[in-house]
């Protein structure tokens, strides 16, 4: 068996999670399901997430982002080193990392406008972004730096290979859910809910599966808690279990401009910017602190169930009987218990450790696997859940220094 380690920092930026897992490659060509070691949480220097926080509204020039994506691509190799300090873990025994490091920006693709283009648009690269038709992203955090500062083979920067044919390239948690469930008879559905949440349903035939972004996860309440108590979150949901939800305020909430978006739908952190989120504490400021905070919990069931019936067969549905969930979103009871209310009756909604996997750790599974996936040449997008028009290896390969014959001292 090979260890792997894998790195999530997700559009909640709220922390930087890492894990040691172990697999090897199965008979069928792809991995075997990963079997999770352990894993840790770190916080973000404050000196760099406040770079991180501006560039997310694009406040950062040209200069600092090309110094950010070194002082991010630092920042991860500095946590990967503590964690295997804690751990006891010598980095010569792991055979990759896998982190998409820190997405800034992202462009979902235009579906409907590609489905229409000419192959001979199509064979214009170039005119693929120029039109604007083509997804593109950027992530900080340079793999070159983490490689040579770790001494492990790293892959990052897993979405523009799928961006590249078209694909939405988010969610990428389809493939693990392929790993973890194409020994099993049958659809299987489950839930990532981080500060976006997202929707895949898995199938030992890959062509039949499904993936999408369902709005937001936690991060409508995360933020809410953070200017109305001045808490970083709601501690197992004691806040909004005491309010009550607001009509008018859900409402407005299932009108924002994500739900104009044609399905598969992506999103990321500012579709549910600050400014939003301030904006509309204001307008509902007549309210009852605990209300807001309630309505955003509810809202983000809603999503669940709107997109789930928007995206997926009404057959696949009546057949599910478990959502399995994972992210940070699962330790608030008040938004798994809106979920499961909203969600069809005969779903019920549980948590992904019911299958050997934290909920809190599953993304950094995910992008252990597909790195591992990567440098076995094996593709980890799922075209058929993010709409790519062919298979794809992801990511990006910075060898380790290790490798040098003779060492890299001079």
């Amino acid at each position: 068996m090979d260890l792997i380690m894998g790195m999530n920092s997700g559009s909640s930026f709220d922390g930087i999670d890492v894990i040691l897992a172990e697999t090897e490659m199965a008979e069928d060509g792809f991995p075997k399901a990963p079997r999770f070691i352990c894993g840790g949480s770190y916080e973000w220097p404050k000196e760099v997430a406040d770079i991180v926080q501006d560039a997310f509204v694009n406040k950062v020039d040209m200069v600092g982002l090309n110094r950010l994506n070194y002082l991010c691509g630092a920042v991860f190799a500095e946590k990967a080193a503590q964690f295997m300090k804690e751990n006891n873990i010598d980095s010569r025994n792991i055979k990759v990392l896998g982190l998409d490091t820190q997405t800034i920006y992202q462009e979902q693709p235009n579906h409907a406008a590609i489905a229409k283009m000419t192959k001979e648009e199509k064979d214009d690269w170039v005119g693929r972004w120029l039109s604007g038709n083509y997804p593109c992203g950027t992530q900080m955090g340079d793999t070159s730096v983490i490689a040579n500062l770790v001494d492990i083979d790293t892959v990052t920067h897993f979405r523009p290979a799928d961006h590249t044919s078209g694909g939405a390239a988010a969610p990428l948690m389809p493939y693990l859910d392929y790993i973890l469930f194409r020994d099993k008879p049958g659809y299987t559905m489950t839930l990532n809910i981080g500060g976006i949440a997202n929707l895949h349903v898995a199938n030992a035939d890959r062509r039949r599966m499904f993936g999408f972004d369902t709005g937001p996860g936690n991060i409508i309440s995360n933020y809410m808690c953070k200017v109305l108590f001045g808490l970083e979150y709601d501690k197992d949901g004691a806040i909004a279990v005491s309010g009550k939800v607001n009509d008018e305020l859900m409402d407005y909430f299932m009108q924002h401009p994500f739900w104009d978006r044609p399905v598969p739908r992506s999103g990321w952190s500012q579709d549910y910017s600050e400014e939003y989120i301030k904006a509309t504490i204001q307008k509902f400021s007549a309210l009852p602190k605990e209300d807001l905070l309630a309505t955003a919990c509810a809202f983000t069931g809603e999503a669940v169930a709107r997109s789930m019936k928007e995206n997926v067969p009404e057959e696949i549905i009546k057949s599910t009987d478990k959502l399995y969930a994972s992210g940070g979103g699962v330790k608030n009871p008040q938004i798994m218990k809106e979920i499961q209310k909203r969600v069809p009756g005969n779903i019920k909604v549980t948590t992904s450790a019911e299958i050997g996997i934290p909920p809190e750790y599953k993304e950094a599974i995910k992008f252990a696997t597909i790195a591992y996936s990567t440098i076995h040449c094996v593709p980890g997008n799922i075209p058929a859940a993010g709409h790519a028009s062919q298979y794809a290896i992801l990511g990006k390969i910075a060898v380790a220094p290790r490798h040098i014959k003779g060492g890299p001292q001079l």
